[in-house]
């Protein structure tokens, strides 16, 4: 007998619970899974049910994935816990008694639930090829996440609930202000398409006020079937389920020439056809609105120029979600419609792709700013000085320009108190800049010391030959997105020195520079109101 894995996930984003879904489907675990976007959903659900698996996102609102383990270990003990979560988790902050896979690499996510279910003695059965039922709903889920309107989600589901089961009909019939609005069929003779009944009227409504499926093997035996209403057609049984568990959308119905009683394994497959139609739906109505989404994140962007430190988990969540499935769906468009696009249509897909990977650039550097700016500072004694060679030697390493002559002067034996992990963000920063913006001198020259005068905080510098800039300008410097030089010149996305500044001020210090236009500049730092021992060599 095949081991059902029954597994509940804990996710608030619709697309990601269809991803994980196509995932599960392509491995053809034999899985029954089930949604909860909210945290009274999972609770219900969890106290309510039994199950093999539990996959939860890092956090929702209001609930955290923390909590969601525990709710998970006082129900059920033992049971295996992943976490599928859009950002990364520091070792350190992982809890032992979960697993972590990133959904950037959903891949993974096969081979830590075979793990974990051998772990648990628990065998996963694939489901046989053979299944053409199986694969053909697994065509439709497919087919409906490429959906845009709802007259091509209908298209689909008509055809494919009538195609699962062998049945002589199928409706998709809507919930309308109150009452069953029969918007679809696909039958061998005409039922109610167009057609409005009160919701207490037909078996349709009965099914979405009680969110459970109906099976009637007889419709004359069963009260809550219309008689008037099926006597001039052809129905004699009918399997009806609901669209969306919670409050139910509509619901999709099968209907059958001659009496049949449809099987588990028939209204299972109908059920899943029903959610994925849920969710089909629900992209519809996200995608009508996309121009208005498009103008709300203009908006948080503008509102994190005045606050960062508010962007924790609204950039996290807000918007690499939907970067991600950009880029996730544009190697779809690229895998499967390359031949279609044409030359044209294949270079604004690159455009887009090319677009999507700065724009996950930036929100990265965002997320490094937002991180720095929560982390706790650990001091201990740190070399700058091997700090300083140490990148200056991987910046030669990685540079392009084989002829590109460059000269370091670095002061020996500069040593601080501070965060080793963060200093090293600063340097990186600073000399990555010196590097970038002197990249055009025929000689590059880079230099790093530092200043001390008695009673007096050490000043550590950075100095480059390059570009310079108008100092007129300089409190700009330090601004995020902020930039003195155009994209076409010098890379990059404005964050940078933000995040320096972040950390010197974390460190109970300050930044400044000095600068010309076209005759270089210099990045000064102090890291406490306290001078630091540097111990020079003789």
């Amino acid at each position: 007998m095949k081991k059902l894995l029954r597994i509940l996930h804990l996710e608030d984003d619709k697309n990601d619970f269809r991803l994980v879904q196509m995932a599960l489907d392509q491995w053809k675990l034999n899985h029954d899974i089930q949604l909860a976007s909210t945290q009274e959903e999972f609770l219900s659900t969890l106290s309510n049910n039994e199950f093999d698996l539990i996959l939860s996102d890092s956090s929702i609102p209001g609930f955290s994935g923390r909590a969601a383990l525990e709710a998970a270990r006082e129900r059920f003990p033992k049971i295996p816990f992943i976490f599928v979560s859009g950002h990364i988790v520091d070792e350190s902050e992982r809890d032992v008694e979960a697993e972590y896979v990133s959904k950037e690499e959903l891949g993974k996510l096969k081979s830590t639930i075979k793990r974990l279910m051998e772990d648990a003695g628990i065998k996963t059965e694939a489901r046989k090829d053979s299944d053409s039922s199986t694969k053909q709903l697994i065509d439709a889920v497919q087919q409906l996440s490429l959906a845009r309107d709802l007259q091509a989600v209908m298209k689909i589901v008509r055809r494919v609930a009538r195609e699962l089961t062998g049945a002589d009909g199928a409706t998709f019939v809507l919930r309308e202000r109150g009452l069953c609005y029969y918007a679809d069929e696909d039958a061998i003779a005409p039922l109610w398409k167009g057609k409005r009944f009160p919701m207490s009227a037909c078996i349709s409504g009965w099914v979405m006020n009680n969110s459970e499926s109906a099976i009637i093997e007889d419709i004359y035996s069963d009260s809550r079937i219309p008689a008037d209403a099926y006597r001039p057609t052809f129905v004699k049984s009918l399997a009806m389920v609901p669209i969306r568990s919670k409050n139910p959308v509509g619901a999709i119905g099968n209907y059958w020439a001659s009496k049949h009683k449809a099987t588990s394994e028939e209204v299972e497959m109908l059920q899943t056809l029903a959610n994925s139609t849920a969710i089909a739906m629900e992209n519809v109505h996200l995608y009508n609105e996309l121009e208005c989404r498009v103008e709300e994140r203009t908006q948080q962007l503008k509102a994190a120029n005045e606050e960062l430190e508010a962007f924790s988990y609204s950039v996290s969540h807000d918007l690499r979600t939907p970067l991600r499935h950009i880029k996730a769906y544009s190697q779809l468009l690229k895998e499967d419609s390359a031949d279609q696009l044409g030359d044209t249509g294949n270079d604004y897909l690159q455009h887009i792709r090319e677009s999507a990977s700065r724009m996950g650039q930036l929100i990265e550097d965002l997320l490094k700013l937002s991180k720095i700016t929560r982390t706790e500072i650990v001091k201990e004694q740190v070399n700058l000085t091997q700090m300083v060679n140490e990148i200056a030697s991987s910046l030669r390493e990685e540079d392009d320009f084989t002829d590109r002559q460059v000269t370091f002067a670095i002061e020996e034996e500069v040593e601080v108190e501070g965060d080793p992990s963060l200093l090293r963000v600063v340097i990186e920063n600073l000399f990555s800049n010196a590097w970038k913006y002197s990249s055009e001198e025929p000689e590059t020259k880079i230099s790093f010391g530092c200043n001390q005068e008695t009673g007096e905080p050490d000043i550590y510098y950075i100095k480059d030959n390059g570009a310079g800039f108008d100092m007129e300008y300089a409190d700009k410097l330090f601004s995020p997105f902020q930039r003195l030089h155009a994209e076409s010149e010098f890379s990059g996305t404005g964050i940078g020195l933000a995040t320096v500044q972040r950390i010197i001020h974390k460190h109970g210090g300050r930044i400044w520079a000095e600068a010309a236009k076209g005759k270089g500049a210099t990045f000064f730092f102090t890291l406490s109101a306290k001078s630091s021992e540097k111990n020079a060599t003789e």
